[in-house]
């Protein structure tokens, strides 16, 4: 079964490198007929029943060479991981548009920073992981560094969706298009660079002890700005944020889960059984990497 999985997921990263920045297998049809919609305002949310469904706990191994290791502050060897799918459905009516990543940064607008490792550009608060004890409220950040926006999951809360636009991240001097059309999520796989906690201290984070916790996303997280730092859009409490959204207040979802003290050969979570080591890709969004 492993290497029916592995073959099917290399057969798709070769067709991403034609078309998108993500795994094309993981990808909606490609349907091109939509017509951008900028007329109105998005509205991003956090799919909690995606995240809920899809959180695993099980050993894996880091190899020295991986960004996360080289950039993430994890160290080499084997961890124990919680890994999880975050989906982030814009649900307004209208676009979330970004446009090429290296327009922005010709800019100076603030909204992407470079990631030496991946060679490419991050998009800055996009969203926030934290892993929270329930009781004690004590916060584990993930190892999630940056983000690109596009299409990736058809969102059908409304009853239907329409066309992707946006499905290319784009890399230095490579022209992207990014943006999260109406009707459409962006979706991090769980066994994406990231995607994760890590469980023992690795991290040069304290250890995760058995328990229960809340896994807390964030979209278009509030933030202060520092000094020298854009604060593109405000909200109705004062605080920043990157996107312009037609409501702040229902971007956040969480899930409250138990950590066990074993894992089981097969790890633990609804998600058990479902990612192999041979599965990591140690980069947020291009398993084409060249």
């Amino acid at each position: 079964m492993r290497t029916v999985i592995i073959t099917a997921l290399v057969g798709a990263f070769a067709l991403a490198a034609c078309r998108s920045d993500r795994p094309a297998g993981l990808l909606p049809p490609p349907m091109f007929a939509h017509i951008q919609d900028l007329d109105g305002t998005p509205d991003l949310i956090v799919d909690a029943k995606r995240l809920a469904d899809s959180w695993v706990i099980y050993d894996q191994t880091f190899a020295a060479t991986t960004c996360s290791v080289i950039e993430g502050g994890v160290t080499a060897g084997e961890h124990r991981v919680l890994r999880f799918t975050v989906s982030t459905p814009n649900i307004g009516d209208a676009d979330v548009f970004i446009g090429d990543p290296n327009v922005h940064v010709a800019a100076g607008d603030g909204l992407f920073e470079f990631a030496t490792c991946h060679n490419h550009y991050h998009f800055r608060h996009y969203a926030t992981y934290e892993l929270i004890a329930a009781p004690g409220g004590q916060v584990w950040k993930s190892a999630k560094r940056g983000f690109c926006m596009i299409d990736v999951t058809p969102w059908q809360s409304d009853g239907g969706v329409g066309s992707w636009v946006y499905h290319s991240c784009g890399r230095v001097g490579i022209p992207g298009n990014q943006g999260i059309s109406v009707g459409y999520a962006d979706t991090y796989f769980k066994f994406l660079g990231g995607q994760y906690f890590v469980l023992d201290g690795g991290d040069n984070q304290p250890p995760v002890p058995p328990g229960q916790y809340l896994i807390r996303i964030t979209v278009n997280p509030p933030f202060t700005a520092a000094a020298g730092e854009a604060c593109p859009h405000v909200d109705p409490h004062g605080f920043c944020h990157q996107l312009l959204e037609s409501n702040y207040d229902n971007n956040v979802g969480e899930v409250l889960i138990t950590i066990p003290d074993r894992t089981g050969k097969t790890g633990f979570g609804p998600g058990a059984g479902t990612i192999t080591n041979d599965e990591l890709i140690d980069d947020e969004n291009r398993p084409d990497k060249t």
